[in-house]
């Protein structure tokens, strides 16, 4: 496994390992070309081949302002991470991935990006940049065995939305929208990684596995 993080990611590097499983941790800011090059060599050069990439980095507006008053340099930030960084991701680790005829992707996209969110214009971009990029690619790389999938979850409990949860008023907003009547765990995220990720999945790709606890089912 390769771990790929702009912090030094040893924390979860000791907690793989103490699973058993070998490991190895790249600090990588996804949003420069050159670092996720450097990226896909390293992982190339280690196990001599890439099989599963998930694409799970991403970032929040910093506040919800006004569209009218959101700084240019908010909404570069915001897809410089969330959609061009799973672009760079997936253009380097695809080619290893071309190279050994064959690969899974899966992006880690948003309900946001289906139904939009107010004040949150790059998010939502972004997050709909994911889906269209996650289709885009697994019509193109079909012919490569490569298969390409997105989880788009609802809100989560994070700490991206940590604010919106002490907020008893915001908590009572969203969780009325969705019908199991609260946030989603990110360890409820696992089995659709899980599945895209594996042959249990052999004949799906292009495909966005929503899981927010039925919010886009009304």
């Amino acid at each position: 496994m390769v771990l790929a993080d702009i912090a030094q990611p040893e924390k979860t590097k000791r907690e793989v390992e103490d699973k058993g499983a070998r490991c190895i941790a790249i600090q990588t800011d996804i949003s420069d070309e050159a670092q996720v090059e450097r990226l896909a060599d390293k992982a190339a050069l280690e196990y001599g081949k890439v099989d599963i990439l998930v694409n799970n980095a991403g970032i929040s507006q910093l506040s919800y302002t006004p569209t009218e008053d959101l700084p240019l340099e908010e909404w570069d930030h915001v897809m410089s991470v969330n959609l061009k960084g799973t672009f760079l991701c997936s253009k380097h680790i695809g080619k290893l991935m071309i190279k050994n005829n064959g690969g899974n992707l899966v992006n880690i996209a948003s309900t946001a990006g289906v139904t939009g969110v107010p004040r949150a214009p790059a998010y939502c971009a972004s997050k709909a940049g994911v889906i269209l990029l996650t289709k885009s690619l697994a019509l193109e790389w079909a012919k490569h065995s490569i298969r390409v999938n997105a989880i788009a979850p609802h809100y989560l409990e994070t700490n991206l939305t940590s604010g919106l949860r002490s907020s008893e008023e915001m908590h009572r907003k969203i969780v009325k929208q969705v019908p199991m009547r609260r946030f989603g765990k990110v360890s409820e995220l696992i089995g659709a990684a899980i599945y895209l990720s594996s042959d249990a999945s052999s004949y799906t790709t292009g495909a966005i596995l929503t899981v927010d606890g039925g919010y886009l089912a009304q």
